[in-house]
């Protein structure tokens, strides 16, 4: 079941105070499919469905309405993909570093420190105009730092590598994923839409 009032007080304590807010995730230690369902999933969502309606009122408002769903599934596709795929590659990349190999502390690091990217993707798959406020998802970089220092732990010679990795490998999976799911759903749509 949804928590809404989970998913308001932890967006806003991961972007206004992410210090407290690991402390507070490493404390209460919720099982992974609590902060999928209450936290992830409904981030993606949006995104998703933002990605629908400004797809059907302004950036292809000239094609039908299908290709606008068509567009709002590719964009739950894309960041599902890119995060869970992030999470499997730092679970790697922490074992290749000896800090652990554990899906759960990965999950919660990407999930949580995606959030900024997520909350500016919603916004700006809704207004075209608006693509320049993405580069406030870098704060994402932050959040992942503090996060990695309280759930990994990693010696101060590691620190830097972690994160040049991880988001090289974030954004080299969201781009290849992109380009794949654009193809796919172009060909998709003019084949049997247009």
């Amino acid at each position: 079941m949804m928590d809404y009032k989970f998913l308001y007080h932890r967006i806003k304590y991961i972007i206004l105070n992410p210090v407290k807010a690991w402390d507070a995730i490493l404390f209460e230690n919720r099982p992974i499919k609590y902060v999928r369902g209450s936290f992830f999933f409904p981030l993606i969502i949006l995104v998703a469905v933002s990605a629908f309606l400004g797809s059907i009122f302004f950036t292809h408002s000239e094609l039908s309405e299908v290709y606008s769903v068509l567009v709002g599934i590719k964009y739950l596709l894309l960041m599902y993909i890119s995060v869970y795929a992030t999470v499997f590659l730092l679970r790697e990349i922490t074992n290749a570093l000896d800090l652990g190999r554990d899906f759960t502390i990965s999950f919660k690091l990407t999930a949580y420190s995606v959030a900024p990217f997520l909350l500016c993707q919603i916004i700006s798959r809704s207004f075209e105009s608006f693509i320049f406020i993405n580069v406030l998802a870098l704060y994402g970089l932050f959040i992942f730092w503090t996060g990695s220092e309280k759930l990994l732990n990693p010696p101060e010679h590691k620190k830097m590598p972690l994160l040049i990795a991880v988001t090289a490998g974030f954004s080299a999976i969201f781009i290849l994923a992109n380009w794949l799911l654009t193809q796919v759903l172009d060909r998709f749509y003019f084949t049997f839409f247009a």
